[in-house]
């Protein structure tokens, strides 16, 4: 037996190829080859831009003393959480189950056949933090296994037992089958939720609870569509506030754009230095949101920058984007972004002393003895303490900025996790139109174009079947439930700003293929996983709003959606039974339930159906983007269109636009402006 990982396409299974571990990946092999040497397996997950990964890597796994002993005693498999996310939730729920708390690294002992009975996250090389050793932890369960091994495997099959309960969520009631009446989301509902996200908010430092503070997108999104539709000016504040103090915070990255995925303290100063393709794909679509709301340039220079980021450090050659930045560089968690007040003073000459102020650099640092840039008062206020115009202060920080970017690129940069998920591109493709709505530049709209294009490439097998992972010319794993609906969302998107049909029909096609696949008929929901894997010990449901939307959630916004495009009632009915089945949990945790939250705010103010004819319709429809909309569904149609909101529209080659709302429609109205005073009128 030897260390597989050389094999492998993954980054951070590639950082382990060369540990004396003999690391197999998941696989019909490794799990074989545990049954046949009657070993436990050791699976251990994380991902390459996790820092306390790292470190256990460095303290134990390359520790030849330590190996042996894994090597000895265990089958030890490594995993890239995000390849394989579908092994990761279980084993992470596992681990909650035993523990009341998870995270990454994640080792977990399984029996020969793949059933959890320990598990933990980071151990020490020695007994430290109230935590023992990860030599106590090989030595005592490899003990246990040999001399208890009845009370392993007991608690493996109770462990299982409790995972397949917690996630059987057929007691919640189909209420069609059922005939109890959809109760739906109402005006009353909408304010608690709004409350309900307002108790839990930070009204000084903004987000939401307490430190470590992420980003939480989906709750900033929920209350621009309650400020919205509620007319509630604290919501508003809230979202704005949130947004302003990432903006000006440490946690994004003030020279080269990009967030980071969360702040370790209240305030935004501190991140975790890592960044990801999905936190920066959804922090353009609620900067997005917010612009169209308030037309707060701000916003939109915003969305701007982290465009600029993505498309400068995170795409491939071949047309895809990245998964994700490290935090560490050299060894060290930020030392690439970090700055000494000499560093800065050295380079910046004459420049350096008003840069140093707005951006609160200082000699002792703002961070571990360095500083992190942020901004703590207006540019303007700064210009005014120095007594120069504002147009000269813009000027200071717009080439200090750029002298100091070119002096980062001679530092050692952090690690790109190089492998392109399917999902987190599919997200890209939606934020791309949303940029596009935003800054009304094509280059936006060729990106989304152009993603999609290379998913289709490089992501289809000879089945029609999608794949997770692509790197180097290689795409596997069979693809995920929040793989399909994020493409689904993407396409419904493309739709909206290309006029093209094809997209929507290609939405159908595939919500056909996930009801097929992935729906559980025991419930109103689906698995993460396709009926065909066989590899896992159970086959969960995913209905939490995190970092990302969950599938579920996804699915219902797509098929309120395409049920009213495509006039398919049935798939209305489903969205609606999803969200009513969770409708407790949504009003009263709107936090772990931000977009199920916003499909319903958006299905009890009622969905305005716009179609847009004529041989000027793309201008309109470009206008009609600048809108803040949240409940819109969006066609612009051709004169030989199939869509059942445009067909029986007559197709005038005078600009025409039909609102239709509640089965009723309105008469032809010529401008966005006459459109947006009728749906002014209307009430929530």
């Amino acid at each position: 037996m030897k260390n597989e990982l050389p094999h492998e396409t993954s980054p951070y299974l590639l950082q382990h190829a060369h540990n004396p571990v003999h690391w197999q990946p998941w696989g019909k092999a490794a799990l074989q080859l545990a049954k046949e040497l009657d070993r436990p397996i050791l699976v251990s997950i994380g991902y390459s831009a996790c820092h306390w990964c790292h470190v256990m890597e460095r303290e134990c796994f390359e520790i030849k003393a330590t190996a042996a002993i894994m090597n000895e005693n265990f089958i030890n498999i490594k995993i890239d959480r995000e390849e394989r996310p579908d092994i990761d939730h279980i084993y992470m729920d596992a681990v909650q189950a035993m523990t009341g708390s998870g995270g990454w690294p994640l080792n977990v002992f399984l029996t020969p056949d793949g059933k959890p009975f320990y598990g933990g996250t980071y151990f020490p090389p020695v007994k430290a933090f109230n935590r023992p050793s990860w030599t106590d932890i090989l030595l005592s369960l490899s003990y246990a296994w040999k001399n208890r091994r009845d009370e392993m495997e007991e608690q493996a099959e109770k462990l299982i037992d409790h995972l397949k309960k917690s996630n059987n969520l057929g007691s919640i009631k189909n209420s069609i089958i059922s005939e109890e009446p959809i109760k739906g989301i109402t005006k009353e509902d909408c304010i608690t939720i709004k409350n309900n996200l307002l108790a839990t908010a930070d009204i000084v430092k903004g987000g939401f609870g307490k430190a470590p503070k992420f980003p939480q997108t989906f709750s900033i999104n929920c209350l621009l569509q309650c400020a919205y539709f509620l007319k509630d000016e604290k919501a508003l504040a809230q979202a704005e506030l949130s947004l302003n103090k990432m903006l000006n915070g440490g946690i994004y990255d003030q020279l080269g754009g990009g967030l980071c995925r969360y702040s370790t303290d209240g305030e935004w100063l501190a991140p975790h230095f890592e960044k990801m393709l999905y936190d920066n794909a959804l922090f353009i679509t609620a900067l997005s949101n917010a612009y169209l709301f308030t037309k707060n340039v701000i916003y939109k220079k915003a969305v701007e920058n982290v465009c600029d980021f993505i498309f400068n450090e995170m795409k491939n050659k071949e047309g895809g984007y990245y998964a994700a930045i490290d935090a560490d560089s050299e060894g060290v968690e930020g030392k690439f972004y970090v700055w000494d007040k000499n560093e800065i003073e050295n380079i910046l000459k004459s420049d350096a002393a008003f840069f140093n102020v707005y951006f609160d650099v200082s000699e002792e640092g703002n961070w571990e003895h360095k500083n992190i840039l942020r901004i703590l008062k207006p540019l303007s206020l700064v210009a005014k303490e120095f007594k120069i115009d504002l147009s000269e202060a813009e000027e200071i920080i717009s080439r200090s900025k750029n002298k100091l970017l070119d002096e980062r690129k001679k530092r050692i940069r952090p690690n790109t996790d190089d492998k392109i998920l399917f999902g987190w591109n599919a997200l890209l493709i939606t934020s791309f139109c949303k940029a596009f709505a935003v800054l009304q530049d094509d280059k936006y709209k060729v990106a989304a174009i152009d993603l999609y294009n290379f998913i289709e490439e490089k992501y289809r097998d000879k089945n029609e079947d999608y794949y997770h992972t692509y790197k180097n010319g290689i795409a596997k794993y069979p693809a995920f439930l929040d793989d399909y609906t994020y493409f689904v969302d993407a396409c419904i998107h493309l739709q909206e700003i290309t006029a093209d049909e094809k997209y929507l029909y290609k939405a159908q096609n595939i919500t056909s293929y996930i009801f097929q696949n992935f729906e559980d008929h025991q419930s109103p929901f689906f698995f993460f996983t396709t009926k065909h894997q066989d590899d896992i010990v159970v086959r969960k449901i995913e209905i939490y709003d995190g970092a990302t939307a969950s599938a579920n959630s996804i699915m219902a916004q797509n098929l309120t959606c395409l049920s009213l495009i495509f006039n398919n009632r049935e798939w209305h009915q489903k969205a609606i039974i999803m969200i009513d089945s969770l409708k407790t949990v949504i009003i009263k945790h709107p936090g772990s339930f931000g977009l199920w939250a916003s499909i319903a705010i958006n299905i009890s103010a009622g969905f305005n159906e716009i179609t847009i004819t004529g041989d000027n319709k793309m201008t309109a429809v470009n206008n009609m983007l600048l809108e803040y909309l949240p409940n819109k569904i969006l066609q612009p149609s051709f004169n030989n269109s199939n869509m059942i909101l445009s067909q029986d529209e007559p197709f005038l080659k005078e600009l025409s636009i039909y609102l239709c709302r509640n089965f009723a429609c309105s008469i032809p109205l010529k401008t966005i402006e006459e459109l947006m005073t009728e749906i002014q009128l209307q009430s929530f």
